[in-house]
């Protein structure tokens, strides 16, 4: 049996990890950030921001899977609650940690790479924030977001928490978030996660539209959950 608290400490690790290595490829392939590193040129773009979240995702949930399922968002645990598959307070308990782990990545990239050159106008911390953001389109960022959240948390649940699902999981989860990105990135950030978005903004003060950030991916595990529990669940199936 798992220590206590142990479900807790892979959720800090895991979206630490996240942020880290998520945000620190959008300050990397960022040319101001480039050009106050002394580095010539910005190496990669979009796919290697969409490939840096995507495999590092793919690497911690199959990691964390055993320990805490490996959810590093606070929608997917949101969506696990609606979906029944797991306890309020172990969810909120799981959201603190992730919040806690975002924001300490955040903090260590600021200090690390200095805030003249991770958290200017450029990089902005890695901030999830894409053109649509800085129009101030709120619907159509909240409507993104949700789509890009729906179809995330649906992966999760018949992937990786759904026994039927195989031992594909952590690969499909990685892959979804990578084609997220790949589609929305320069649209909204292609966030799906709270807690992501949560590290730039209270570190870097990079709050822009941040509650579309909240109410999007929310509401996208929301839908995605309810779906499933009524088609899918084994559960509910057998009482069909």
């Amino acid at each position: 049996m798992a220590k206590p608290g142990a479900g807790a400490v892979a959720e800090f690790i895991g979206t630490f990890a996240l942020t880290f290595f998520g945000a620190g490829a959008i300050i990397l392939t960022s040319s101001e950030a480039v050009a106050g590193l002394g580095m010539k040129a910005a190496p990669g773009g979009l796919l290697t921001v969409a490939l840096a979240h995507g495999l590092i995702l793919f690497c911690f949930v199959a990691g964390c899977a055993y320990i805490s399922g490996g959810q590093f968002n606070p929608a997917v645990s949101l969506g696990l609650v609606v979906a029944g598959k797991q306890k309020p307070g172990t969810a909120g308990v799981y959201i603190i940690a992730q919040l806690l782990g975002a924001a300490c990545a955040a903090g260590m990239l600021q200090l690390f790479l200095t805030t003249p050159v991770a958290n200017n106008d450029g990089p902005m911390l890695g901030a999830t924030i894409g053109e649509l953001t800085k129009r101030g389109n709120l619907g159509a960022v909240i409507g993104i977001e949700t789509i890009l959240t729906a179809a995330l948390m649906f992966v999760v649940l018949t992937t990786a928490v759904d026994k039927r699902g195989g031992v594909l999981g952590p690969l499909a989860i990685g892959m979804t978030v990578t084609a997220c990105i790949l589609a929305a990135g320069p649209l909204t950030g292609a966030s799906m996660n709270p807690a992501r978005s949560f590290g730039p903004a209270v570190c870097g003060d990079r709050w822009m539209m941040f509650h579309a950030y909240i109410i999007g991916p929310c509401l996208g595990a929301i839908v995605a959950a309810l779906v499933y529990r009524v088609f899918w669940d084994e559960s509910a199936s057998q009482k069909a």
